[in-house]
């Protein structure tokens, strides 16, 4: 297969960043994969992992002689990752990133790299877990790959970006960047954010001890825990970052909350049931996507 970048440079080298090298060392074998990231820690873990042609120990560095740079870093670190690498960027260098809110991200990286083709991507993939040891090549295989380019944006920068995401196994899709964050604040961003605060409640509540919340956690209340787990700081640069969506969501929440509890107060069976009704037909749409397993108890082994 050939590949539409030769060599591609990776800031940030946690789940996501150590997962594209992974893809792309197993995918695309003939790119050349180097990377950085601000943690000397995880700089050594990946050299001794070897899943970079090279890890250097400055981001300029790693970029000098890229057609490709992909920023994998806090959303909020964006622009000042973004100027700190700027000089020493190839004139046809493509930038593209990973985070999962984009507007202020590519707002942020046209302000910061006016004279480069910017293709913002956002590969919904990942796990609770973080760090170069957590990454593996498969995991954008079958996953959505969405990219939000700014009106004006070369169509051939866009293209390459495309045919490098379906290559590692996504499929891609382009939309808006405003689109994107609203969508993203109901799949994604909320349900983070319900889960921060459940787990949070339930470790502060006077009644109950923090040892019987662990002891006796239930099928759902792990499934929260899990997604409670993702790095902390990442979701608070989302949260900041994609505030306003959050916020619009937010509240489409609270409205919809106060309704449930509404009717579990009255004893309105019939409303329950009918909600209860059409959120399982989702959990079973998304499912027949192939965007999750079927298997019980999903896929737990006790």
């Amino acid at each position: 297969m050939s590949a539409p970048f030769s060599h591609v440079a990776i800031i940030g080298l946690g789940l996501i960043g150590s997962s594209i090298a992974r893809a792309l060392r197993a995918c695309l074998p003939q790119v050349r994969v180097t990377g950085f990231d601000a943690d000397p820690a995880s700089n050594e873990a990946a050299r001794a992992l070897g899943f970079c042609h090279d890890v250097m120990d400055d981001a300029a560095a790693a970029v000098a002689g890229a057609d490709l740079v992909i920023l994998v870093v806090p959303v909020g670190r964006t622009a000042d990752v973004a100027a700190v690498i700027a000089p020493a960027l190839a004139p046809d260098c493509v930038i593209s990133d990973a985070g999962s809110s984009k507007a202020d991200v590519t707002t942020a990286l046209a302000a910061a790299l006016p004279h480069h083709a910017i293709v913002p991507a956002h590969p919904v993939a990942g796990t609770e877990n973080s760090g170069p040891e957590s990454g593996f090549a498969t995991l954008f295989a079958g996953r959505w790959c969405i990219l939000t380019p700014a009106d004006g944006t070369p169509a051939e920068a866009i293209a390459r970006v495309d045919a490098l995401w379906t290559a590692l196994g996504a499929r891609v899709e382009v939309m808006d960047a405003a689109h994107h964050d609203l969508v993203l604040a109901v799949t994604s961003h909320l349900p983070h954010l319900i889960a921060y605060t459940i787990v949070g409640t339930a470790s502060e509540l006077e009644e109950v001890t923090e040892s019987e919340v662990i002891k006796y956690s239930a099928g759902g209340f792990r499934d929260f825990t899990r997604i409670a787990a993702s790095n902390p700081v990442m979701w608070r640069d989302v949260f900041l970052a994609n505030r306003d969506a959050v916020l619009t969501m937010l509240q489409r929440f609270n409205d919809d909350l106060t309704a449930l509890q509404a009717a579990i107060r009255r004893g309105d069976g019939a409303l329950l049931e009918d909600w209860f009704t059409r959120t399982r037909a989702i959990r079973r749409s998304i499912i027949a996507e192939g965007q999750d397993d079927p298997a019980p108890d999903f896929g737990r082994k006790h």
